[in-house]
């Protein structure tokens, strides 16, 4: 019996360790930044801790061109990209920050968001923190995947600094997953989108306030095995 137990206990270590392994870190030097849509408000990124700091302007990632903060790195083909935002400002109600894969640098590319809010209150068709949007077209309008409207708590709420955020590339199939206690992943959408093979993949943030810069930082930035 006794015999049994320890070899239970080295198998789930095991399993740990090999977990473990497939989270690989992003280094923040990997990352240059490029304010999108030329802003009103001039914004920055800084490295903080082994995170990203984005303080950035912006009037929003929406309609048909943006404004926000971008800190970047190319990256061609599939990919399953990670981080943890530790804290965001809230300048605005609609104030966003997270993942984007972006085709262009230009403020009306094509690109594919996934994003948070910097709390669970009630916006428009949204039911939670958490927000995939994109545009299909450049020059296009966006627009988003909603989750399914119900009452009661959020179904997919944020909780700082235990907001987990992850986009997915697999050919054209992009998955955005989140989670609340840094362990189990939960699928928020699956878009399908003929992106470039290669895209700007990285963190962004938007002010949603013209006049006002928002903050975000984002930790644990990682690419998923």
């Amino acid at each position: 019996m006794i015999k049994k137990i320890f070899s239970f206990l080295f198998i789930l270590l095991f399993s740990v360790g090999l977990l473990a392994a497939k989270q690989k870190t992003v280094t923040p030097k990997k990352f240059k930044y490029t304010d999108i849509g030329n802003p009103a408000v001039a914004g920055s990124s800084s490295t903080q801790d082994k995170g990203i700091a984005i303080k950035a302007g912006g009037a929003d990632v929406w309609g048909v061109k943006d404004e926000f903060g971008f800190s970047w790195f190319e990256q061609t083909g599939d990919f399953d990209f990670a981080a943890r935002i530790e804290s965001l400002s809230a300048p605005h109600l609609y104030t966003k920050a997270g993942l984007m894969a972006r085709e262009e640098l230009t403020d009306n590319s094509r690109h594919i968001f996934f994003q948070v809010f910097p709390n669970n209150n009630a916006r428009n068709k949204n039911n939670g923190g958490y927000e995939f949007q994109y545009r299909q077209a450049k020059g296009g309008e966006m627009k988003a995947v909603y989750p399914s409207i119900f009452d009661g708590a959020p179904e997919f709420p944020v909780s700082y600094p235990n907001t987990w955020i992850r986009l997915k590339r697999v050919g054209n199939d992009f998955t955005g997953y989140y989670r609340t206690d840094g362990k189990a992943w939960k699928i928020f959408t699956t878009y399908t989108m003929d992106l470039s093979e290669k895209v700007y993949l990285g963190l962004a943030v938007t002010s949603h306030n013209a006049s006002e810069s928002a903050t975000a930082v984002f930790r644990d930035i990682s690419t998923v095995k």
